[in-house]
């Protein structure tokens, strides 16, 4: 699995980070931060999978590689 963050498209709305804290992070500015663009954890996987469906700018993607 391999996650992308476009901070171009991020509004700063810290979904992404609430539901995956171990993966994204935002900066000074409030713009989403990618802390581990590889995770490998199952459980884990789930709520980066949320936090793609749920980022309103549609700023976080998740594929498989």
């Amino acid at each position: 699995m391999k996650v992308h963050a476009d901070r171009d498209r991020c509004i700063g709305a810290g979904l992404c980070a609430l539901n995956a804290p171990s993966v994204f992070d935002q900066d000074d500015a409030g713009l989403v931060v990618v802390l581990n663009d590889s995770p490998s954890d199952a459980e884990a996987a789930d709520a980066h999978k949320l936090a793609e469906h749920i980022c309103p700018s549609k700023a976080i993607l998740i594929s498989d590689g």
